[in-house]
């Protein structure tokens, strides 16, 4: 069977890699594993080409016979891999003569085609975590996947760290309690710092006796080139310099058949679009936009031209991120730092998407700060660094809505079901306490919610099977599947008809009728909305808003954080080894002149006086969700020595703390301000880790069902959702302390939010750093971004750019 791969490949006039090999024979072998090769480097045909070889072993006699039921099952984090997958496929299931249909299902697959799937289903099934769980909330799954010998995993980097991840630990639990022994699981990776540990939360060691990892040997080449200002701004603020540069992304658009201009943000990417064609008109009909609130219609017409080669240049989000095979695409172009090594080298990846060849990537710095960060990118990819991803544990939002899921799809025995779940990584740890608290909440509702019906979704029968009765809970339940919370959405409608996409619910409550916004590209005078509707018409206006989405920001990595710092070290001692230091020159004299450049082994902190306050500034570089955390916890340590109100500002690179009162800080260094021993409890009284919890409670409440966001074109408004949730946050909390998913919203805050295990190694770090404590006359280069930042929160656009003129005048004179 071997050979037969192998001769497929030459036919088509390649030839395998060993890691492709080495994957077919362990998957003709009856073993499970995890694929980790490059982007580009053909990871997809590692899997369906033993998938298929298996088929024709089992059947030398009969190889075009068809409808063999559900042979695997293939997952993918996003739609847009979908259509890819599907083609590699098919390419095969032709060339060796089978009569395989490869079907696909997700939020875009029409009801009478998941009708057919279900009566019928295809032997290969590509699908998305949440579609599998809707098949597993089906009557009579079980006969659906009687067929079935694998699921893959794709991209699982991608869903690992992720409560969609769980998603498939649970569903996979439950298919290796169906299918036993005939049952294989298998993933597919790009480079991880944790590679073991995602093949285990993939693989629990009692799920396969034999788990391989499949790498590939071949390392991917990725070309780097920094797009450089002619003048470094020596006071920079964020988000200036990235559009400043945009006449120098254009001649790249025409240098290269195809370019992916990657945005970390959806309205950065509308910004670009429209600012690229007010500068070139000539690329109008040439580039195109793809994000995730684009309407699908769209999406499909803008990867349909990257297919064919007929796009010049396509401005995207992560939309486009993951492995979708472009061949015309030859250069990549980042703007701004992606904070992380493994997002940047999966975006280069997008270029030269083929065996063999070399990925370009340009790096747009949007401020001066950023090219810091361009030179640690630089050394992180040369050194092969990169970073983890922290799997959840103990997710019991996401446990309750699988086990309604069960109850829904003909009902479960709690035995059963429970040596399931502890089979997974994420609850190996579930004690029988716990799971009988889960069984109650669906049941009863728990101790808080008993006197209310509707949370008594899930009954017992005498048989001791957990099922649901009511087709009401049902179709409640299967609407709400799923572990992404979004906010509240309205879909954008011309008033002559015509979908245009979705817009997040607080944007368009904040525009007045008549108002102009930029959307997909088009310049649209908002109306009026009706029910979920935001009705338009087209503008002719030139200016007008620019949609904004809620959403974390980008976290900085903990590995490209270690680097930052080292190449500050470089800055401090003039050794400028690369371009990006270089240019860095004149802002690195200025801050040396005012105040110093901290080395590795060194904290920078800074105390001055103005006629804004007292500024206290501190420079770890751990990046903005540990500065959150850290500036928090040294406010509240400093305040114990003065009563004093601070305003806080962070970036990647440091904080400040404001005060109309002189600061102690003096005192507090000599105090053991940064110790370790009481960092939970000081954190918690802080940072006001309640309130913390209260707004992550809303997500958890959302994904175990207490609340429900609304039928088809009734959903609820958001904040009748947001009141919804701090009421059940309250009545916990007054009624329930225990209750487990009020536990969770407080480990969620520690873990992922302020993530307590980073910040107690950065205070460590900092510890036993020698601390330059300086007292400039005014602001220095590096405090400005912070004074800026801080500024943004309360200043409009245009008033801010004035504030910042005259702030820079004052500064350099």
């Amino acid at each position: 069977m071997l050979r037969r791969g192998t001769d497929w490949f030459t036919t088509r006039g390649w030839t395998p890699f060993p890691f492709q090999q080495e994957a077919w024979a362990a998957y003709l072998s009856g073993k499970s594993g995890l694929v980790n090769a490059p982007t580009g480097s053909g990871k997809t045909y590692s899997l369906i080409l033993p998938i298929l070889l298996e088929f024709l072993a089992e059947h030398p006699d009969d190889p075009g016979r068809a409808n063999n039921g559900l042979r695997a099952l293939w997952i993918t984090p996003i739609r847009a891999l979908t259509r890819e997958i599907q083609s590699a496929a098919e390419r095969a299931i032709e060339d060796l003569g089978l009569r395989w249909r490869v079907g696909i299902r997700s939020g875009d697959t029409s009801s009478s085609d998941r009708g057919k799937q279900r009566r019928s289903p295809p032997e290969i099934l590509i699908t998305t975590p949440e579609s599998l769980h809707l098949l597993i909330a089906s009557a009579g799954y079980e006969k659906f996947f009687g067929d079935l010998r694998v699921l893959v995993a794709d991209e699982w980097h991608e869903l690992l760290g992720t409560k969609r991840g769980v998603l498939v630990e649970l569903a996979l639990s439950r298919l290796r309690g169906l299918r036993g022994d005939a049952f294989r699981t298998w993933g597919i990776s790009a480079t991880i710092g944790n590679m073991e540990e995602a093949l285990e939360v993939l693989i629990p060691e009692q799920a396969a006796a034999q788990r391989v990892i499949v790498r590939s040997r071949h390392a991917k080449e990725t070309e780097m080139i920094t797009v450089l200002p002619d003048e470094i701004e020596t006071f920079p603020w964020a988000g200036h310099l990235g559009i400043k540069l945009l006449e120098k992304v254009i001649p790249i658009i025409y240098a290269s058949g195809s370019t992916l201009i990657f945005t970390n943000t959806r309205s950065q990417c509308e910004i670009w679009y429209q600012r690229l064609l007010d500068a070139d008109p000539d690329l109008s009909g040439a580039i195109a936009m793809h994000h995730g609130s684009i309407s699908r219609e769209l999406r499909d017409w803008v990867e349909d031209a990257l297919h064919e080669g007929t796009l010049k240049a396509v401005v995207c989000t992560s939309s486009l991120d993951l492995g979708v095979d472009f061949r015309p695409v030859e250069t990549i172009v980042q703007i701004g730092s992606p904070k992380g090594v493994a997002r940047f080298l999966q975006r280069a990846g997008r270029s030269g998407h083929q065996p063999g060849a070399r990925s370009v990537i340009h790096f747009v710095p949007t401020h001066s700060m950023e090219l810091l960060e361009a030179s640690a990118l630089r050394r992180c990819i040369d050194g092969g660094v990169i970073e983890s991803r922290i799997p959840y544990l103990r997710s019991f939002d996401v446990l309750v809505q699988y086990l309604v899921t069960l109850a829904v799809g003909g009902g479960f025995r709690r035995r059963e079901v429970l040596e399931e779940i502890r089979g997974t990584f994420c609850f190996a740890s579930i004690s029988d306490d716990e799971f009988a608290w889960c069984l109650d909440f669906i049941t009863t509702g728990g101790n808080s919610l008993g006197a209310y019906d509707e949370y008594h979704k899930v009954i017992r029968d005498e048989e001791g099977v957990y099922r649901v009765e009511s087709k009401r809970v049902a179709t409640m339940h299967r609407m709400s599947i799923g572990a992404i919370v979004s906010e509240t959405t309205l879909t954008i409608k011309y008033l002559s008809g015509g979908y245009i996409g979705t817009i997040e619910e607080y944007f368009i409550s904040s525009l007045k009728p008549g108002d102009t916004f930029w959307f997909a590209g088009r310049s649209l005078k908002f109306v009026k909305v009706k029910g979920m509707e935001a009705l338009v018409k087209r503008s002719n206006a030139k200016k007008g808003k620019v949609p904004s989405w809620k959403g974390g920001r980008m976290q900085l990595s903990s590995q490209l954080s270690e680097f930052l710092r080292l190449s500050l070290g470089d800055l401090k001692r003039e050794n400028y080894h690369d371009r990006e230091l270089a240019k860095l020159a004149p802002l690195r004299d200025i801050q040396a002149q005012r105040s110093a450049v901290p080395a590795p082994d060194e904290l920078l902190i800074e105390y001055f006086h103005d006629r804004e306050g007292y500024h206290l500034l501190m420079y770890p570089c751990e990046g903005r969700g540990i500065h959150e955390g850290l500036s928090s916890l040294i406010a509240y340590r400093i305040s114990q020595f003065a009563p004093l109100t601070f305003t806080i500002a962070m970036n990647d690179y440091g904080f400040e703390l404001l005060s109309d009162q002189p600061i102690p800080i003096e005192e507090a260094l000599g105090s053991d301000l940064f110790n370790t021993t009481e960092l939970t409890a000081d954190l918690n009284a802080g940072i006001n880790a309640t309130e913390m919890a209260r707004r992550r409670f809303r997500d958890i409440a959302a994904i175990a069902g207490l609340i429900f966001k609304g039928y088809p074109g009734k959903q609820k408004k958001e904040k009748h959702l947001q009141s919804g949730s701090q009421l059940f946050f309250d009545v916990f909390s007054d009624y329930e302390p225990n209750n487990l998913l009020l536990q969770q919203a407080y480990d969620e805050i520690m873990t992922f939010q302020l993530q307590e295990a980073r910040l107690r190694s950065a205070l460590e770090r900092i510890n036993s750093q020698h601390i330059l404590f300086q007292t400039p006359p005014k602001a220095t280069p590096f405090s400005f971004a912070l004074i800026v930042d801080r500024l943004r929160e309360r200043i409009s656009s245009e008033k801010l750019e004035d504030r910042i003129k005259r702030m820079r005048l004052a500064l350099v004179r």
